[in-house]
């Protein structure tokens, strides 16, 4: 009997992999990988590992979740080492539970290594702490689109009157419906938003606006998924806080300079 690693690989930048999950990486006969990894991360495998690339796309999938799930008990019915290795943290919004689930009904030892969740992360690197002492005492992650054929879940009410902060992943796509559902249930239109594309990266991107005008944002930014967004207060303190992006425009202007001499 092999054994099944579920490991977060973090949102996006390399160096935010925790430990344990390099060396899940570094002993693993089999890795299985999602799209949002830092591809940089297989550098840590050993020689003759098996690669099987299981990205997602927003209405395409390479790798349905069901073949995932056969392939982890496959190859570990086979004796071997296999690390899933998924954007973010396996448990969050990442179907970690549900391989977990499969490993367990069939008697496969596994452990699940914590990562950093873009929820988190994407807006930290925007300059958004997403609880502040003397804005935000409650934060709530939510998905942004619903499993089709399911009726509505979210409890629109609830999120708009009862959160301080909400961190809505994978929501591009349904943005204008969020902002009307939230504006519908009492959320103030003037209630500031952030959409954080490729947080963590060098090519982090940050469009802000309000409840009203943020669809609007976006569409003039041209930003798409992968995005954060992030709904409430905090995101007024970006214009003090945004160290991440200037970092990397300083770094850049530095680099300029240089070349230029």
């Amino acid at each position: 009997m092999g054994k099944v690693y579920l490991v977060g690989a973090g949102p996006g930048d390399i160096d935010l992999i925790t430990v344990k999950g390099v060396k899940c990486i570094g002993q693993a006969d089999v890795i299985l990988y999602d799209r949002l990894i830092n591809k940089d991360l297989l550098d840590y495998a050993k020689e003759g590992v098996e690669l099987i690339y299981c990205g997602k796309l927003p209405d395409y999938h390479t790798l349905k979740q069901e073949t995932i799930n056969r392939f982890l008990v496959k190859h570990a019915l086979k004796g071997k080492v296999v690390t899933r290795l998924k954007g973010g943290d396996p448990f969050v919004y990442g179907r970690g539970g549900e391989e977990a689930e499969v490993l367990s009904n069939h008697g496969i030892p596994f452990e699940v290594v914590p990562g950093i969740t873009s929820g988190i992360a994407a807006p930290m690197y925007a300059g958004i702490p997403v609880t502040h002492r003397e804005l935000s005492s409650t934060f709530a992650f939510v998905t942004g689109h619903r499993k089709e054929g399911e009726e509505e879940e979210l409890r629109w009410e609830s999120l708009a009157k009862g959160i301080d902060t909400l961190a809505i992943y994978m929501g591009v796509k349904n943005l204008p419906y969020i902002c009307s559902m939230l504006r519908k249930y009492g959320r103030n239109k003037e209630t500031p938003v952030a959409l954080v594309h490729w947080g963590t990266t060098q090519t982090q991107q940050t469009v802000t606006g309000t409840l009203e005008t943020i669809t609007e944002d976006v569409k003039k930014a041209a930003v798409q998924n992968p995005s954060m967004i992030i709904v409430g207060e905090v995101v007024n303190l970006r214009s003090k806080l945004n160290w991440f992006e200037k970092m990397s425009r300083d770094e850049q202007s530095t680099k300029s300079v240089v070349s230029a001499l």
